[in-house]
């Protein structure tokens, strides 16, 4: 999968991680921005790859792109690898292929070794916003090894 925006999230300023992650470039790609204010909003472009058996998008795609989430929201203050150790979530609404999907949140606590997070994923904006997931998730840091 190609991990460049497509021309409608790119002219949002939308961009990808440097590097790789093998899964999140199968299951998305995914990509973030970081708004005027500071904020790190993500987003991808639901497909049909990304939908189940019935035609809405699939909770798993939805949970992993909230994961990817946790990370770009972390990113100032991660500095470094990092995993999920705790993830929750609460599915509120469907949507199906066509959407672009956003996710927006904030850190709750930063302590020495864990970030706590918590945020939304959503489609469409202001009247017509629907909230798909309410999430949150606790991501640790790692030391990297030694080479």
């Amino acid at each position: 999968m190609s991990k460049k925006p497509s021309a409608r999230l790119a002219a949002a300023g939308f961009k990808g991680w440097d590097g790789t992650d093998p899964f999140e470039d199968h299951a998305g790609p995914y990509f973030f921005r970081k708004t005027d204010a500071g904020q790190v909003i993500c987003a991808f472009e639901a497909g049909p790859q990304h939908c189940n058996g019935g035609g809405f998008l699939h909770g798993g795609s939805l949970m992993t792109f909230a994961d990817f989430s946790l990370f770009a929201i972390g990113s100032d203050i991660l500095h470094g690898p990092a995993v999920t150790v705790s993830f929750n979530a609460e599915f509120t609404a469907s949507t199906g292929p066509g959407e672009v999907i956003l996710a927006r949140g904030e850190v709750v606590q930063n302590t020495g070794s864990m970030v706590f997070l918590r945020g939304q994923v959503f489609t469409g904006e202001g009247k017509h916003e629907r909230v798909l997931l309410n999430f949150s998730g606790i991501v640790k840091r790692i030391k990297r090894k030694a080479s």
